[in-house]
């Protein structure tokens, strides 16, 4: 395992993030959650605000999320006059993307901060397609001329795309990450023989059918399940297919750990995109459940293909795997996927890259 960088000299950070109290319908509060905690860990003082919107507060699942000091505030105006000390004193601030009324949050808090000010992206090929359109929901071009550092969980080539076309100083990936403590292998025995775990989109929902739905209704016996809201009702789910609405991250490790393949299904933008790794990847690896995913452009900078991950392209692909592949190849793969996450991708790993980013530019202020 590698160790992440060590420990950077503490900082006072404020975070202005879509929600850290509430997963329901979003992955943001998951990577929030163990990127604070992962930073209180190396001594780091994390304020996060998040903006308190009906829809997050009826399904609260952490309202007091380990390793940040969090309050809720229910407009700019607020915002503005009871946070404006903490924001200009950080060392650092961040604001992610789809935070209400995004741009004049930023354009606030790029005004105010007198620390590294930083766009964080989790949605980045969601982002830049928005943009292309015209459509500046939660962050402008100009805006992102003006944040110090853009934090993309998507690298590769759009980093670049980034400060070309849009005059960022600094784009860098900061990828999504896992807990180990959090996830794990159990010794149980599998529930389902293929697991899929994400909310509706008309995007994903093409290969859910291929890689999921068609092998299910050609393999009677097989046990599938589907994690999710927002399902249409008028989906024609096998029999043999189990729907949950709804999982909470708590009970997140304990799915994983009940199939014996795990279901990766990646966004058209990101697959666009490439390089866009999600938060399910690093979650099922950590539990040493064997992934298959369909194919995208820099997933083998993840992953090996074949060794720390299965790819599928047709309904015969995820069928062969799941028939034929022999058990003792099977738990290597995940056993070989597990390894690699523990030694690049947890959030330790994460907060000492973000450590790495902000002393770089502090560093080069200084020596300008």
């Amino acid at each position: 395992m590698t160790a992440p960088p060590e420990r950077a000299a503490p900082m006072d950070i404020v975070i202005l993030g879509l929600s850290i109290t509430s997963s329901w319908g979003n992955g943001h509060a998951t990577t929030y959650r163990g990127l604070v905690r992962a930073l209180a860990e190396r001594g780091h003082r994390v304020l996060f605000l998040e903006r308190d919107v009906p829809w997050y507060a009826d399904n609260r699942d952490m309202p007091r999320p380990p390793g940040c000091r969090t309050v809720l505030y229910r407009k700019l105006s607020e915002l503005r006059t009871k946070h404006a000390a903490a924001v200009r004193d950080a060392d650092l601030v961040m604001v992610g993307s789809y935070v209400p009324q995004g741009v004049e949050v930023g354009a606030w808090v790029t005004r105010t901060a007198r620390g590294v000010t930083a766009f964080y992206d989790i949605d980045t090929p969601v982002t830049l397609a928005k943009l292309a359109r015209g459509d500046t929901e939660y962050i402008t071009p100009e805006l992102i001329a003006r944040y110090d550092l853009y934090l993309s969980f998507t690298g590769g080539p759009t980093l670049d795309r980034i400060e070309r076309e849009y005059g960022s100083p600094a784009a860098r990936a900061l990828y999504c990450s896992v807990d180990p403590a959090l996830y794990r292998p159990d010794d149980v025995e599998p529930s389902w023989d293929l697991g899929y775990m994400g909310t509706y989109s008309d995007d994903r929902q093409p290969t859910l059918e291929r890689l999921l739905l068609e092998p299910a209704r050609r393999w009677s016996e097989g046990r599938f399940i589907v994690a999710g809201p927002q399902y249409p009702t008028a989906i024609d789910w096998p029999t043999n297919v189990t729907r949950e609405e709804h999982l909470a991250p708590r009970e997140h490790r304990a799915f994983y750990n009940a199939q014996r393949f795990t279901l990766n299904v990646t966004r058209a933008d990101m697959i666009a995109a490439g390089y866009s790794p999600s938060v399910r990847l690093f979650e099922a690896a950590a539990c040493a459940t064997p992934i298959i995913s369909d194919p995208w452009e820099g997933l083998d900078s993840i992953f090996v293909p074949g060794r720390e991950i299965l790819i599928a392209r047709t309904r015969q692909d995820s069928l062969r795997y799941l028939r034929e592949l022999p058990e003792e190849e099977r738990r290597a793969i995940g056993e070989r996927a597990r390894r690699r996450v523990l030694r690049d991708h947890t959030a330790a790993h994460r907060a000492g890259e973000l450590e790495e980013y902000v002393g770089a530019l502090v560093g080069g202020h200084a020596a300008a």
